[in-house]
């Protein structure tokens, strides 16, 4: 397939030849003395009083060369497990969002990890999702079970990858022991080891923290799957020019990549950003802006110039409903991202600014995936496809509508949208008049009305629960007072719950 592109090739090289400049002349901040350590025994000048790392093109060039090509998350199910690049992009979720819309007052509030629960039950289902990378923090979680609160009743109720970032190696411990629970013995998860991490160790611009920097190198020299993403910030932490924030970016992204393979070579990554442009007007954090998408492209070509899978965050938005707004934000950078070549998209289910999760809004994500992924497809063209005899045989003034090959071919030639409306308006004014998001959230009141066929076995998940004394329920349920939306009145109809807790931001 021809991918689109922005960049030539001259330029291309340009850009990776600044970084290395930038790499071997600025320098990168670097925190954590053990990394720092690390670099300067493979051959960078460290400045320990200053923590300033600079890494020389030579070694640089060395050390990314053993980027393998390809990566593999894994899910419960080995039938979920994925490797890309693929002709399909994988699609995720969006991670990490403090808060929730909820389903019965149509509010937003803090996130839950019956909340959790609830959405690895619905991405398990969904079929334009590959991953569920968790979509929400857990504001019950105990102090000690952080991280353990989201990935359990992320595992308990999908059988696909699923992926967080954690903060630190203790909570990577637990999470991997809730590994060995599953799986049933610590030999039985490391043949198929099912938990995948993320972790963003470089701070815009050049600068590496000591957490993320120290989990990035933890994962790297014990095998645990797990990628990186650069966030810059243009006009803020990178030039507010789409090729100055490329090209220092591009730069971070190296010196990561530089230091996971002198842990360990041939450690997996992925290309992975999540490049926002400041508005400069009022200095708002604008992930649902056009450039997102037109620096994918970018992103894309310098992934395939380093040969490793590229990703990004590319279907967020700013708006706060499922509403125009949201649709276009979500359509166009994956959509562009997915013409440029993206083996990797995390878009699903967050609105304002990774602030929120909707339930509505996750259908709604997952038919925009389906329709990328048809795209991705593309159309086969043969002799047979061309239907030449057809269109003889049926000739001038003809209809193809009856014809055997139409008939074949109905369900597999155009994409059949569940959620988008086709209907003529007398028709959908008979029936309501119903938005979009409206259909989507009883679909999902459905989808979480029917027993989770990707529920863990009773008897596993009581060694879990013997193992980790206080654990969170993890159970998918609807929410008391879910109900589904009477289509025709101008509100959505939703039951309030009494004594809403409310959480504050």
């Amino acid at each position: 397939m021809q991918y689109f592109s922005f960049l030539k090739s001259d330029e291309i090289n340009y850009v990776h030849e600044a970084s290395l400049e930038i790499l071997e002349e600025v320098g990168l901040l670097v925190r954590n003395e053990k990394a720092r350590n690390r670099f300067a025994e493979h051959g960078a000048r460290v400045d320990h009083e200053t923590e300033r790392v600079h890494i020389p093109a030579t070694i640089v060039e060395k050390y990314r060369a053993m980027v393998p090509p390809t990566m593999t998350l894994r899910g419960r199910d080995p039938a979920c497990d994925i490797t890309f690049p693929r002709k399909m992009p994988v699609v995720a979720t969006a991670s990490s969002a403090p808060d929730i819309v909820d389903p019965v007052t149509g509010k937003a509030r803090r996130a839950t990890s019956d909340d959790i629960a609830r959405i690895a039950h619905l991405i398990n289902e969904l079929p334009g999702f590959d991953m569920f990378s968790i979509s929400t923090l857990a504001d019950d979680a105990p102090p000690d079970q952080f991280s353990l609160s989201r990935f359990y009743p992320a595992l308990k109720n999908c059988n696909k990858p699923c992926r967080t970032s954690v903060t630190d190696v203790r909570e990577v411990r637990q999470i991997l022991k809730l590994g060995e629970l599953i799986a049933g013995s610590r030999e039985a998860y490391d043949e198929r080891p099912f938990i995948n991490f993320g972790y963003c160790s470089i701070v815009s611009p050049l600068t590496m923290d000591f957490d993320s920097t120290e989990m990035l190198m933890y994962y790297a020299e014990n095998d645990i799957t797990a990628y990186g993403t650069i966030a810059p910030m243009g006009g803020l932490s990178t030039p507010l020019s789409l090729s100055g924030m490329l090209t220092l970016m591009n730069a971070e992204w190296l010196a990561a990549a530089t230091l996971a393979q002198m842990s360990k070579a041939g450690t997996a990554q992925i290309y992975n950003f999540l490049p926002v442009f400041a508005d400069m007007r009022d200095g708002a954090y604008a992930p649902g802006a056009i450039e997102i998408g037109m620096m994918n492209a970018a992103v894309c070509q310098m992934a395939r110039f380093y040969n490793v899978p590229a990703g990004g965050y590319l279907g967020l938005t700013n708006s706060k409903i499922a509403d125009a707004q949201s649709g276009f934000e979500k359509g166009m950078s994956p959509l562009l991202g997915a013409m440029a070549g993206v083996d990797f998209i995390v878009m699903g289910g967050l609105q304002d600014a990774l602030m929120s999760f909707d339930f509505g809004q996750a259908l709604i994500d997952n038919e925009i995936a389906l329709m990328i992924k048809r795209v991705r497809e593309g159309f086969d063209f043969s002799k047979e496809s061309v239907s030449l005899e057809e269109i003889k045989a049926t000739g001038p003034a003809g209809i193809f509508a009856a014809t055997p090959q139409s008939l074949e071919r109905m369900h597999t030639a155009t994409f059949l949208p569940e959620l988008a409306d086709r209907k003529l308006r007398e028709q959908w004014e008979q029936e309501g008049s119903s938005s979009i998001h409206q259909r989507a959230m009883n679909k999902a009141l459905e989808i979480l009305s029917t027993p989770n066929s990707a529920a863990l076995d009773p008897t596993v998940d009581a060694r879990i629960r013997a193992e980790f004394e206080g654990l969170v329920a993890g159970d998918s349920a609807p929410p008391d007072g879910w109900s589904p939306i009477q289509i025709g009145s101008s509100e959505p109809t939703r039951a309030r719950r009494k004594n809403r807790r409310r959480g504050n931001k």
